[in-house]
């Protein structure tokens, strides 16, 4: 996953801050909006573990802060819920300027409200999944219960919300006054998945009972059991963006991915520009690159990596099989491995048939404390490890030809 950070303007002219997100090989298949949750930003823990999640399978996901939170411009206290609904609406735009128009939208609590409402409004978006969303804006007003009299009285207060205080203006709850989100869902023709949690006591499930049923088919359910409101586990929030990008490649156009296929236990498929070069290795799919001063785009490790990575992850396997032989209390396991010269450079003499000698750095730790003896014969068998052999040993390499 690579992550820049972006700015845009909303229709008010302020900056708004976000990051785009993209898969490790740069090409998402399709992009994804975020809405945060009320005074949330783009930087809570569960906004980007479900950016990652969504990353993982292809996507690339545009989050960024709504106005007057984080390191967008503009003052919160004169934004609203239109004002959320414009700038996923500038976003949006933004993503269809430089990149793609968005296929879908995200959005967490009352972020899923202001994704229902913009996804009404941007015929290119398919899909929608909304995360323990209200099913009614007036919802709000109770996270504003402490401060609503005095609203009324003066025309604002200061709130606490989540620990920090807000300052909400009387057009905040006019603007809530005039949106009816359930008469927005039942006109959608989208496919929508709705997410939430039995055990939300912030937001409760029957919200998410009453989005349902007001929502047209496709639609779905998940249920987010064991999970908070806020997703605070780390792994509720990953679970969610995983299921989410599952659930998307059902109602998305989603190219087919060429995968390379082979007899043999590995093949290597590269393109005729760049050297970002997709690999298959057992049941296994992996990217290997080359460093971008080298001509590469550094989207993986490079094959010397990969020939470092095999020593070390064999090394360690190896003393941790001896170890547990011997009943020897050796912790964790780490072999550090750097190899003295670049792939890149090699290949710039490949012709030369001149011999070079590689040399392998491989530095072993244990996190318990072992007695010297043992520490020189873990040393030892190191040496033994399979893949340390293979690099010793005289290495016969037949190449032959296959018509495609």
């Amino acid at each position: 996953m690579t992550n820049t950070k972006i700015f845009f303007e909303n229709g008010e002219g302020n900056k708004l801050a976000g990051y785009l997100e993209l898969p490790l090989d740069q090409k998402p298949h399709n992009f994804i909006l975020m809405a945060h949750c009320f005074t949330c930003d783009k930087n809570f823990h569960r906004v980007r573990n479900i950016s990652k999640s969504l990353t993982l399978k292809g996507f690339g996901v545009l989050r960024f802060d709504f106005t007057g939170l984080g390191e967008s411009e503009g003052d919160f206290s004169d934004s609203n819920f239109s004002g959320n609904v414009e700038d996923l609406i500038a976003a949006a735009g933004f993503l269809k300027r430089e990149y793609k128009s968005p296929s879908m939208i995200i959005g967490h609590s009352f972020g899923g409200a202001a994704a229902i409402f913009a996804s009404a409004l941007l015929p290119e978006v398919k899909a929608l999944a909304t995360i323990g969303t209200p099913s009614s804006l007036d919802h709000v007003t109770h996270l504003l219960s402490e401060g609503l009299e005095k609203i009324n009285k003066t025309g604002q207060a200061i709130v606490n919300i989540g620990g920090r205080p807000f300052e909400i203006k009387r057009q905040f709850l006019e603007d809530l006054e005039t949106k009816d989100l359930k008469k927005v869902i039942a006109g959608l023709r989208k496919s929508i998945l709705i997410l939430h949690s039995p055990q939300d006591n912030i937001v409760e499930i029957k919200n998410a009972e009453e989005l349902y049923k007001a929502a047209r088919h496709p639609k779905s359910f998940i249920s987010l059991d064991g999970a908070n409101h806020l997703l605070s586990k780390r792994e509720d929030s990953h679970y969610v963006g995983e299921v989410i990008g599952t659930w998307a490649y059902r109602y998305l156009d989603i190219p087919e991915a060429p995968q390379p296929k082979t007899t043999h236990e590995v093949v290597a498929q590269l393109e005729e520009e760049g050297f970002t070069t997709y690999l298959k290795a057992g049941n296994h799919q992996l990217i290997a690159d080359e460093p971008k001063e080298f001509g590469g785009s550094d989207f993986g490790p490079t094959p010397y990596d990969y020939l470092s990575a095999a020593l070390a992850a064999c090394t360690s396997m190896t003393l941790q099989m001896y170890a547990r032989r011997k009943k020897w209390p050796v912790g964790i396991v780490e072999t550090h491995v750097n190899h003295s010269k670049t792939h890149a450079l090699d290949c710039e003499h490949c012709d030369e048939g001149k011999a070079k000698l590689d040399t392998f750095e491989r530095i072993i730790t244990f996190t318990e404390d072992l007695e010297k003896e043992q520490i020189n014969r873990l040393i030892e068998i190191a040496d033994k490890c399979p893949v340390h052999k293979t690099l010793h040993n005289k290495v016969n390499i037949i190449t032959g030809h296959k018509t495609k």
